[in-house]
């Protein structure tokens, strides 16, 4: 059931984010859609009552929606559970780029390859108005078919005349 996916997903999701700090992607389930998805915790419990956050929450998932390019991980939608606020986006497979750079360097064609597939989500956003403003390589997943998705938009910010520009 729906439920039993949320508990599962809160209780892994609680587990890790304890033992990092940090957000986490778990792979779920999605039961509509019968694909995997990476429920993304934002938004503690203890910290659905804390204006900035929240904005924050929103604006990442407002950017996220705007966004539509193969190497830019999509937003399937928001979910809250017990106050705990998600969410649902694409399942990049694969491993971050600064796992692989843990491995060695690149070479020449795959690190080419990679840039330009960076670059090319990057104009992408860039050319909707938004700045992605933390891109590293944690937030750049690679899958061994050396496709790329851009993770975490969470302090992108939305210039001009975009819809979602305004205070941060």
């Amino acid at each position: 059931s729906r439920h039993a996916s949320s508990d599962r997903a809160r209780n892994a999701l609680n587990a890790a984010e304890a033992r990092s700090g940090k957000k986490v992607n778990v792979p779920q389930r999605a039961q509509e859609l019968a694909r995997l998805v990476a429920e993304r915790i934002v938004l503690p419990a203890g910290f659905a009552s804390d204006p900035e956050r929240l904005s924050r929450f929103d604006r990442e998932a407002r950017v996220l929606a705007s966004l539509s390019h193969p190497s830019i991980a999509g937003i399937h939608g928001v979910e809250e559970v017990d106050g705990q606020r998600f969410l649902v986006m694409e399942l990049a497979a694969g491993e971050t780029l600064a796992a692989r750079l843990q491995r060695g360097p690149l070479g020449f064609e795959e690190a080419a390859r990679t840039a330009l597939r960076i670059a090319e989500a990057l104009e992408a956003a860039h050319e909707k108005g938004v700045v992605h403003r933390d891109l590293k390589p944690g937030n750049v997943m690679v899958d061994r078919e050396g496709h790329v998705k851009v993770l975490d938009f969470g302090r992108a910010k939305a210039l001009g005349t975009h819809p979602l520009s305004g205070p941060e």
